[in-house]
């Protein structure tokens, strides 16, 4: 009789133990760790942004999320998220998932994860250890107000390069001479990616407080907006994410660098995930890979 009692106990513990980890793998995460950080299982789902990003258009080009022709090939179910903010939030809220954001926008609400063995850092971008890098640009017309031009030479003085490394982005100017305050008034409209807005926020800030008679507006969008308004004049400068296209460039307007940034490979915070390769990423967001369990 005792023995039957131990036995039915022991039974008893074991279905717990598989009900809980039934639960677990079902509940706050569909991937599981096997202790080295790699995911033993649950359907992926993919995040990605809207056509016109310039981070969208950076991540297709630098994993060759691309079809034969040179064209996106992101995965048709990916659900897309119209901004920075909006990825990550999607991201967070989210334990199967995965997508990408700018470097210099990463915080502790979404886990960065290593690319071909090596965590994303302004550092890795600097020295180029961390491949999955692109420019930020400003976009300018065929000519700038005073005021418009005294603002970007702020950009590309020491003074608004410190600003870009103390953002987690990386400067492109080391030789940059300091900015002196030109006591200029007037209004620079500042519009495009949703990327580059937050680093543009803060070079705004302090340019205005150099210039108290400025007013920096930034419109926040997309590359490709912020391009096409350069070209049509409804802003002063435009931003982008990425490269100018030939058909951008044909229209008059010239890209300025004022920082590079990486983009970090994002997942929910419980997932087990903490690396992949760029094959992996590529398999991923193409539709190739579609469940945690075929990524080793």
């Amino acid at each position: 009789m005792k023995a039957k009692k131990l036995l039915a106990l022991a039974l008893s513990c074991v279905c717990a133990l598989g009900a809980f980890a039934l639960a677990g793998c079902s509940g706050g995460s569909n991937a599981s760790s096997d202790g080295s950080g790699s995911s033993t299982g649950g359907a992926i789902s993919v995040i990605s942004r809207e056509d016109g990003s310039g981070t969208r258009g950076a991540f297709t080009e630098l994993f060759e999320i691309e079809d034969a022709d040179g064209n996106d090939a992101t995965t048709t179910s990916a659900v897309v998220t119209n901004s920075t903010s909006v990825m990550m939030t999607t991201v967070a809220g989210d334990s199967s998932s995965i997508g990408y954001i700018s470097l210099g926008s990463l915080n502790d609400t979404v886990k960065a994860v290593e690319i071909d063995g090596v965590a994303p850092s302004a550092d890795g971008v600097k020295d180029g250890s961390y491949k999955v890098a692109r420019p930020f640009n400003v976009v300018a017309g065929q000519s700038l107000s005073d005021v418009a031009q005294d603002f970007l030479n702020f950009i590309m003085s020491s003074d608004g390069q410190a600003v870009v490394s103390e953002e987690n982005y990386v400067s492109v100017a080391d030789d940059a001479q300091p900015y002196t305050a030109s006591g200029k008034s007037g209004k620079v409209v500042v519009a495009g990616s949703s990327s580059v807005t937050p680093v543009m926020e803060k070079l705004a800030e302090a340019y205005q407080a150099l210039n108290p008679d400025v007013n920096i507006e930034v419109q926040q969008s997309d590359s490709s907006t912020g391009v096409q308004s350069a070209i049509d004049g409804t802003c002063d400068l435009g931003m982008a994410s990425r490269e100018l296209k030939d058909s951008e460039t044909s229209q008059g307007v010239k890209p300025v660098v004022i920082a590079m940034d990486g983009i970090a490979v994002v997942v929910n915070n419980d997932s087990a995930v903490n690396g992949l390769t760029s094959e992996q990423v590529k398999g991923i967001f193409t539709g190739e890979i579609t469940d945690w369990s075929n990524v080793a």
